[in-house]
């Protein structure tokens, strides 16, 4: 997802830097495409923060007998959490 994010980004930023060879048909089509794209990164973007917050909530139970699967969690939940912030990063330059 991250490098499909930034790939996107390029590519729109790429046509924003040669507007002028776009004719208005080209453009309408590419907006209807960008739109789409940024629905999708949005219910993306939506997901993942509610895992992120889901998960950040479980490591808050402290139980013994889950301290292995709180760990676990801890474990899993920063890099997730590192994704969670390059796609957000991408949304908003979208």
């Amino acid at each position: 997802m991250k490098k499909r994010i930034i790939t996107y980004r390029q590519k729109i930023d790429s046509l924003l830097a040669n507007a002028d060879n776009i004719s208005p048909e080209q453009w309408n089509a590419i907006l209807q495409e960008h739109l789409t794209q940024i629905v999708f990164f949005q219910h993306e973007r939506l997901v993942h923060l509610i895992v992120t917050v889901t998960f950040a909530a479980a490591l808050m139970i402290c139980n013994p007998l889950l301290y292995a699967l709180t760990l676990l969690f801890l474990v899993l939940l920063l890099p997730y959490i590192m994704h969670y912030y390059t796609l957000e990063n991408e949304v908003q330059k979208i």
